[in-house]
C-alpha cells in the first residue's frame, strides 16, 4: 500500500496521558492551603457526586480498584475453601485481590468478540465450592449482565463486578456497577475520569458500604476526618482488622472536576473511536466489535488485533514499530495463564483458554483520551500505516 509520511514529531504520545484542566490544579492548591490534605469534606464530596452519578445511594472513596475489589470480596464474606469465576482477560489486579482475600480464582474463557467473560464459559466452571462471579466490563464495553445474574440467582452466587474500564457503561438503561452486590471503579491516571490514584465501591446495601468503610480505614469506628474535625476530638474503636485503603482528599480534588466533564470527555473519546473505525476499516487488522443495541460503551479502550498471518507483522515487532514513531500503545492484556506466577500456582495454561490466549497474544490498545487533538489522532493512525507497510 503507498502512505503518504507521518509529519515529524517532536514529542513522544504518551498512552492514556489524561486531560487535566485549570479547576482541577486550582482545587488542589485550595485543598493545600486548606491544610486538609488526607481523607476529609473533597473525599465525602466525590463520593456524593459519583454516587449520583450512577444513580445509587451510597458510595466509598478508597485508593485503588484493586482495593475496592479486595474490601468487596472481604465484604461479601468470601474466604478460604470459595471460589470466585473470573475473566482470563483482565488485569493482575482482579486475581490478586481474590487471591488476597484468602479465595481462589477460577478462570472463565471469553467471547472472541466482545472479550468479555462468556456466560457459557462460567456456568461450566461452577463447581460445590464457587460463591462468587467477578465479571470485568472489558474496554468499558458491558459483559452480558442479564445471563450472568441469572447464573449467579440460580446459585445465590454473589456479584462483584470489576468496573475499572466502565464508568459511563451502561447495559439495557443500568449503569455498570449497580447490578451486581458490588460494583468497583478506578481512577488511575490512565482511566476515563482520573486521580491519579484512586478506587470507588457501590453496594447494593446500606450495611455492606458501611463496611467496606471501616475496613477500608484500619477497622477504625470513626475516619480522621470526624476525630480531628472542628466539632472537637471524637474518639474511635477498632471493631475489626482492617486495611489503609483510604483516599485522600488531594485525589479527591482532582476527581471533583473530572468528574463534572465526564461526558463532554466521553463524547471526545466516542469521536475518537468513530474516527480510527473510518481510518483503519480496510486495514488486515481486526478492530473492536461496535457496541451492541440497549448498551452504552465507555470507549475507553480502542483494542485492535494484529494478526501476523494477515499483516506480515507480528504484534511485538508492531509494537516496537509504533514506539520508533513516537506513538505510546498498550497492551491489554497477555491472559492470566501468560504469567508465571499463576501457572506455577495455580497450574493454569494459556492452551485452555483459546480466545483470551489468542487475544493477548495479538491484542495492541492505541491512543484513546479526551486529552487527544485532531494531530494526535493522525499521527497514530499515520504511525500504524507505516508499520504494517514495513
Amino acid at each position: 500500500m503507498s502512505v503518504s509520511p507521518i509529519r515529524p514529531k517532536d514529542r513522544f504520545l504518551v498512552f492514556g496521558a489524561p486531560a487535566i484542566e485549570d479547576a482541577e490544579i486550582q482545587e488542589i492548591v485550595a485543598t493545600m492551603k486548606s491544610g486538609w490534605l488526607g481523607t476529609g469534606p473533597k473525599v465525602a464530596e466525590f463520593e456524593k457526586g459519583f454516587a449520583a452519578y450512577k444513580g445509587v445511594q451510597h458510595a466509598a472513596a478508597v485508593n485503588s480498584c484493586t482495593a475496592a475489589l479486595h474490601l468487596s470480596l472481604l465484604a461479601s464474606g468470601l474466604g478460604p475453601g470459595d471460589e470466585v469465576i473470573t475473566s482470563t482477560l483482565t488485569f493482575c489486579a482482579t486475581v490478586n485481590a481474590i487471591v488476597h482475600a484468602g479465595a481462589t480464582p477460577a478462570l472463565a474463557d471469553v467471547d472472541p468478540a466482545t472479550m468479555n467473560i462468556d456466560p457459557q464459559e462460567v456456568a461450566k466452571r461452577i463447581t460445590p465450592r464457587t460463591r462468587a462471579i467477578l465479571p470485568v466490563h472489558f474496554a468499558g464495553r458491558p459483559c452480558e449482565m442479564d445471563a450472568l445474574m441469572d447464573i449467579a440467582r440460580s446459585r445465590n452466587l454473589k456479584v462483584i463486578e470489576d468496573c475499572a474500564h466502565a464508568i459511563e457503561t451502561e447495559y439495557k438503561g443500568q449503569p455498570a456497577g449497580a447490578f451486581g452486590d458490588f460494583g468497583c471503579f478506578s481512577f488511575y491516571v490512565t482511566k476515563n475520569v482520573v486521580t491519579g490514584e484512586g478506587g470507588m465501591v457501590l453496594a447494593k446495601r446500606d450495611e455492606d458500604i458501611a463496611r467496606v468503610k471501616v475496613l477500608g480505614l484500619h477497622g477504625m469506628s470513626k475516619d480522621a476526618w470526624r476525630r480531628f474535625g472542628d466539632e472537637g476530638y471524637k474518639y474511635y474503636q477498632v471493631v475489626e482488622c482492617g486495611f489503609k485503603y483510604n483516599m485522600m482528599d488531594l485525589q479527591a480534588s482532582i476527581g471533583i472536576h473530572q468528574l463534572r466533564r465526564v461526558e463532554s470527555y466521553w463524547r471526545r473519546r466516542q469521536e475518537i473511536w468513530q474516527h480510527y473505525n473510518r481510518a483503519l476499516g480496510g486495514l488486515p487488522l481486526a478492530l473492536p466489535a461496535n457496541p451492541a443495541a440497549g448498551t452504552r460503551h465507555a470507549y475507553h479502550l480502542y483494542t485492535i488485533l494484529v494478526d501476523e498471518e494477515k499483516t506480515g507483522i507480528s504484534r511485538d515487532a508492531f509494537l516496537d514499530a509504533m514506539t520508533a514513531n513516537n506513538i505510546g500503545v498498550g497492551v491489554h492484556y497477555l491472559s492470566i495463564p501468560e504469567h508465571p506466577y499463576y501457572r506455577e500456582r495455580f497450574g493454569w495454561t494459556p492452551e485452555s483458554f483459546p480466545q483470551a490466549c489468542r487475544i493477548g497474544r495479538q491484542t495492541v490498545s492505541l491512543p484513546l483520551s479526551a486529552k487527544l487533538i485532531a494531530p494526535d489522532v493522525e499521527d497514530v493512525i499515520g504511525a500504524l500505516k507505516i508499520a504494517l507497510e514495513n
